[in-house]
């Protein structure tokens, strides 16, 4: 007996043509019935099927599968739903920021795809918030932000990925399966080593319980290093993550910044953290 064919995608069950639809991951392809009763599967509701000749009731399957974008550009925002409807996804949009942080904080989505710049709340205040409540919903940037500091900023607040506009929708949907696939990973918001504590979503920093100024560039510097604890890193790589990628590295600038950063959180203490290797870069360790 050959068993009937049925598409796969997320629009449930054609009412015109009365083709039978199914959402199977996203995965797209043809699945045959006995597939389709194999798995975990909810009836469908179209009345033409639950009154199908032979009392055939064709079934669907319930994933989750909702995506939050949060995005004032309204020819962005409906490309985006758009792309990610016809890829399987269920899609609900929002063009202001504390609706988006709303609705991040009270459903429950697998994925937030968000914009920095956006009005009422921005991005990095809505990330802020979705950390400091505890949740571990996945969150993806995608803004014009494109500088290396919005993107370690991104991070460091606890983004799971950041891309850069203009984009291809076809990068951008490799980076939200990427994500899925690992699931949540969330960096801590409080960082301590020995008597120096980092918090990041307040960019505050206190050494044995004392408040230490920073500037936003020194907090970056000083993040970074944290972040790397006991790793030895070149003035390279620090000037790529701190300042722009085309930077004049032949400068001192990084040596000048270790240095006014070593007079607030070294100087006025004993123990010293922040440690020069040779020849290599810079490391900061409790030795």
């Amino acid at each position: 007996m050959t068993l009937p064919i049925f598409r796969v995608s997320t629009r449930g069950c054609d009412e015109r043509s009365h083709d039978h639809i199914f959402d199977i991951n996203g995965a797209g392809g043809l699945v045959g019935l006995a597939d389709l009763f194999r798995l975990n599967y909810v009836s469908c509701a179209c009345h033409q099927c639950v009154n199908a000749p032979g009392a055939v009731r064709i079934v669907r399957r319930a994933c989750k599968c909702a995506y939050l974008i949060v995005e004032d550009e309204s020819k962005t925002a409906a490309y985006l739903q758009k792309g990610l409807r016809e890829n399987g996804f269920v899609v609900d949009v929002t063009n202001q920021g504390e609706d988006g942080l709303y609705l991040a904080q009270t459903r429950d989505y697998d994925l937030v795809i968000l914009d920095v710049m956006l009005p009422e709340r921005d991005g990095w205040s809505i990330i802020s918030e979705i950390r400091r409540s505890g949740r571990k919903l996945p969150v993806l940037f995608l803004t014009a932000r494109d500088s290396v500091q919005d993107r370690v900023k991104g991070l460091d607040l606890g983004a799971d990925d950041y891309l850069v506009k203009p984009f291809a929708f076809s990068e951008l949907l490799a980076r939200v399966r990427t994500v899925l696939r690992r699931g949540p990973i969330r960096q801590s918001e409080i960082l301590v080593i020995a008597d120096l504590e980092l918090d990041f979503p307040r960019s505050r920093v206190t050494r044995a319980g004392h408040r230490i100024s920073l500037t936003a560039k020194e907090f970056l510097l000083l993040s970074l290093l944290a972040r790397h604890v006991g790793e030895v890193l070149s003035r390279t790589s620090i000037t790529e993550q701190v300042w722009d990628m085309n930077f004049d590295s032949d400068t001192n600038v990084v040596d000048v910044a270790v240095r006014r950063l070593r007079r607030k959180i070294d100087e006025p203490f004993d123990k010293k953290l922040i440690h020069t290797v040779r020849g290599r870069g810079y490391v900061l360790e409790d030795r």
